[in-house]
């Protein structure tokens, strides 16, 4: 799925203004431009953004491939530690949506939380997805 690139978590004006002027404007079009170090490299010469913020909103955009997975439940995720798409492949569906929970509770991430049914499908789509994001 590709979402307008402000559905991502943590882009401020200037960062997307910046990433617009380049001519990205989704997160399908950010995923492509930084998903390899050179990439990224590249991107920030020509945006100012760093390189390590870059690597995080290419991460999020890569979430964002999962049917279901919008702004909120990216930074829910993030909060209980699952930074990428490879690390949500490995979690145990049942101890991630425990983990979510109690996160949300203390932070307020979202209005509804997915259900343990909703969590298992996200790591089955996570371990079918191709890897998109290199990292040397």
């Amino acid at each position: 799925m590709s979402y307008p690139i402000t559905h991502i978590d943590g882009l401020d004006e200037d960062d997307v203004g910046a990433l617009k002027a380049v001519g990205i404007r989704t997160t399908e079009r950010l995923l492509e431009q930084a998903k390899s170090p050179k990439g990224r490299k590249l991107l920030a010469g020509r945006t100012g953004i760093g390189e390590k913020r870059l690597l995080d909103f290419a991460n999020a955009a890569d979430h964002m491939r999962i049917k279901g997975m919008g702004k909120g439940y990216v930074g829910l995720l993030r909060a209980v530690g699952v930074m990428t798409v490879r690390d949500l492949q490995y979690r145990n569906p049942e101890n991630l949506a425990h983990a979510m929970a109690e996160a949300n509770a203390k932070r307020k991430l979202v209005r509804f939380l997915p259900s343990e049914k909703l969590v298992v499908r996200w790591v089955e789509q996570a371990k079918k997805l191709p890897l998109k994001i290199t990292y040397r």
